[in-house]
């Protein structure tokens, strides 16, 4: 990582087409065929839903989620999911993606793209995944890369104007701000009963509630502005353009026909194909622009937005300069607007700010603080204010006071209200959340406590947006007559509204549940012996088998009343959890970071769940060098004579779950491993060996030991010491008539 744009050593291609051409699901497949990886991605919540793949693929342990908002890391990550901004670039990986590289020309975010195409790669592969409007100037940049084009999946064809009651199920109407979003989907539930909404202004959390409410069917129709142009797998049939122009910050503008084709391409799912339309009182599209939508032709990307990566900090004046300095190639420009550098050039100007940036980690630490995004969108005066606030207490005190922070979080701390008033207390906590994080500028303390009120925020909101645009369904068949009679006089009513927050408090409290199972750490669920997983005191559901012994999964059973949308989070949830239960476990022979005759034999030392006949890999055995015996030791790998296994896999909890893992893959037979303290149990024809095995036992003629007391007793054997052959029984845990069998099965004999 970090290379230039012609260090092409290592694979560099370019995976471009239009959309739905399943590049994004191509590269993640690719990643995983490394050891390690990282995928850059455009928006928060496309990085959720990949990160979710991956952790289903190889469990969370194994899976780092990093944005702006929202952190997950876990203590050795093989894969990196981030949005593009975030990405930990000092982190060396194998493999590495940035998608959507087309937004390399956007006005305020290409910077950061025009970078990472330049300096990000993977150590052994890079893929830049984007529209094919991006080929010629990615070609005369990085000559040595390989184009792959990408064709669609689907069809896309146009369908017309129509108006709201004439859309068909599964479509999608884009707006262009939040006053029209909220006006649409009311609009459509008076017509359709239901909508969910997708707009920049919700906090991830809520957006993640509201597309997983899309997604399960228990809405039929998305309201949404541009954001879901970006590569979000929705289920989406029909686009519907409300509106073809849109603000972009500094004018309004007619959004450019790959911008439209962006976002139409969002219509059509795999091998389906999908349509795209305007929505009355707008006119129809032009039959020029509609052939180059339904043919995805565009005008190539000529021009790249850039800035200066080498950042003066010798002083304000000289930091300004450095992020002003002239593009170096005609087919870059320098970036207009960065709000970022926006807010410096306005800090710079004040007084407080200039007396204390005065040497280069004053000025570092002012650029850091600069980086807090303006969740609330206020002036740019308002967010330097802020901004000025935290870098002088930073300076000053060298750190930021816990009880000043949790004044602003606890004011903030309120889910009564309203659509906008709960949306500008999220935009608010955001800010607070975002510093909470920063753990040199205090501690971590306030970090939960910053995203337990994000949490109760997103919640009131997707509530709140439930209440106003989704027409729920007719009552259980138990008290409607209750409540319409409740309702006829002016006691009874207020009856009928005790009964609605009944209800609004018990959705509230299942939603609330349900995001506590999905954010719980591993160790946070429990299993027990017959496979039975829980979360405190509900059972969530079962372990059964899955493709291999390695890969069980979780058949949830909770109920069904807590809707569609929800059961799907928690089956995610406990597929993820499956995985990890496995990784956890073989945490200590992990073969991905090893290599050579090493790797080979810790690969099979997972496969047999840390227990390995010496018979079947007598060759890579006797291949090991020194050295490859050092590092084994050091993994606490044991090579006895007749097995080799992991001590760090002998613990009883470790044998619990091995045994658990077996008996999950034969069906719910034997084997279970020794109770605590025993060393051996008696052996039953009718568990295999490669079963027995795999608990970390041997059978010995009628009995079953543990291995590590049978190279245990191998080794004190060969002392030939009769005292010690006298204590054999004992050791193996075998009574006197079961000795002599169990030793002709060690190829020894009584003393």
């Amino acid at each position: 990582m970090g290379a230039s744009a012609h260090d092409l050593d290592t694979p560099l291609v370019l995976a471009l087409g239009p959309t739905n051409t399943g590049k994004t699901h191509r590269a993640v497949t690719r990643m995983l065929e490394h050891e390690s990886g990282m995928i850059g991605l455009p928006l928060r919540l496309l990085a959720r839903e990949v990160y979710d793949r991956v952790s289903r693929a190889v469990g969370e342990s194994q899976v780092a989620l990093v944005t702006g908002e929202e952190k997950r890391v876990p203590r050795a990550p093989r894969y990196w999911v981030c949005t593009v901004e975030a990405m930990p670039l000092d982190v060396p990986v194998h493999f590495l993606a940035i998608d959507e590289i087309q937004l390399a020309a956007h006005r305020e975010r290409g910077h950061v793209f025009t970078d990472r195409l330049l300096h990000a790669r993977g150590t052994r592969e890079t893929w830049l995944l984007g529209a094919d409007t991006m080929a010629p100037i990615l070609r005369e940049l990085l000559p040595g890369a390989r184009l792959e084009r990408q064709a669609r999946l689907s069809s896309l064809r146009h369908a017309g104007r129509s108006g709201l009651g004439g859309l068909p199920p599964r479509s999608a109407i884009v707006a262009f701000s939040a006053a029209e979003v909220y006006e649409l989907a009311a609009r459509m539930r008076q017509k359709k009963g239901g909508v969910a909404v997708v707009l920049g202004a919700l906090s991830p959390r809520t957006r993640n509630a509201q597309v997983a409410l899309y997604e399960a069917r228990e809405v039929q129709y998305l309201v949404a502005t541009d954001a879901i142009g970006m590569g979000l797998n929705l289920d989406v049939d029909h686009v519907a353009f409300a509106a073809v122009e849109k603000f972009d910050g500094r004018e309004h503008r007619p959004l450019e026909p790959a911008e439209l084709g962006q976002i139409a391409g969002r219509a059509g799912r795999y091998q389906r194909d999908g349509t795209f339309g305007t929505l009355n009182p707008l006119p129809g599209l032009s039959e020029k622009l509609v052939a180059r939508l339904e043919e995805h032709r565009f005008p190539p990307v000529t021009r790249l937005v850039w800035r200066s990566p080498e950042l003066d900090f010798a002083s304000i004046d000289a930091l300004l300069g450095s992020l002003s300095a002239p593009a170096p190639h005609p087919v870059f420009s320098r970036v207009e607007q960065a709000d970022d550098f926006d807010v410096l050039r306005t800090l710079s100007e004040r007084p407080r700010v200039r007396e204390r940036a005065t040497h280069e980690d004053a000025v570092r630490l002012l650029w850091d603080v600069c980086q807090i995004p303006d969740y609330r969108k206020l002036t740019i005066l308002d967010h330097a204010s802020l901004l000025e606030e935290l870098f002088v207490t930073l300076v000053d005190r060298g750190h930021l006071d816990p009880g000043w922070v949790l004044r602003h979080v606890e004011r903030i701390d309120r889910v009564e209200g309203e659509i906008d008033e709960l949306t500008a207390r999220l935009a608010a906590i955001r800010v607070w959340t975002y510093v909470s994080h920063q753990r040199a500028w205090i501690d971590g303390s306030l970090e939960e406590r910053a995203r337990e009120v994000e949490d109760r925020l997103g919640d009131a909101l997707h509530e709140r947006l439930v209440e106003r645009f989704v027409a729920r369904a007719p009552r259980a068949t138990s008290i409607p007559r209750a409540e319409e009679a409740a309702r006829k006089g002016g006691f009874f009513a207020q009856i009928g509204d005790m009964l609605d927050d009944v209800r609004r408090a018990e959705e509230r409290a299942r939603e609330q549940w349900v995001q506590r199972i999905v954010d719980a750490p591993h160790d946070a669920f429990g299993i027990d012996d017959a496979g039975v997983v829980s979360f405190g005191d509900d059972e969530l559901g079962n372990l059964v088998a899955g493709r291999d012994l390695l890969s069980p999964r979780v058949v949830v059973a909770v109920d069904d009343t807590i809707g569609a949308g929800a059961r799907s989070r928690i089956e995610r949830r406990m597929a993820a959890y499956a995985r990890d239960l496995v990784a956890e476990l073989l945490r200590p022979i992990a073969s991905h970071d090893a290599e050579g005759l090493v790797r080979g034999v810790l690969w099979q030392l997972e496969r047999g769940l840390g227990t390995l006949d010496v018979e079947r890999a007598k060759g890579e055995i006797a291949a090991l060098s020194d050295e490859d015996r050092s590092a084994l030791a050091e993994r606490g790998v044991v090579i006895g004579r007749r097995t080799v296994f992991a001590r760090g896999l002998l613990s009883a909890e470790a044998l619990r779950v091995r045994a658990l893992l077996v008996r999950v893959h034969r069906g719910g037979k034997e084997p279970r491993a020794p109770m605590r303290g025993a060393v051996s149990i008696p052996r039953r024809k009718e568990v295999p060996f490669e079963s027995y095995l795999a608990v970390g036992l041997l059978p010995l003629g009628p009995r079953v030991v543990r291995v590590d007391i049978v190279e245990r007793v191998l080794t004190r054997l060969r002392e030939s010491e009769p005292d010690v052959r006298n204590e054999i029984g004992s050791w193996l845990g075998v009574r006197d008539r079961e000795l002599p069998k169990v030793l002709a099965a060690l190829g020894a004999r009584a003393g």
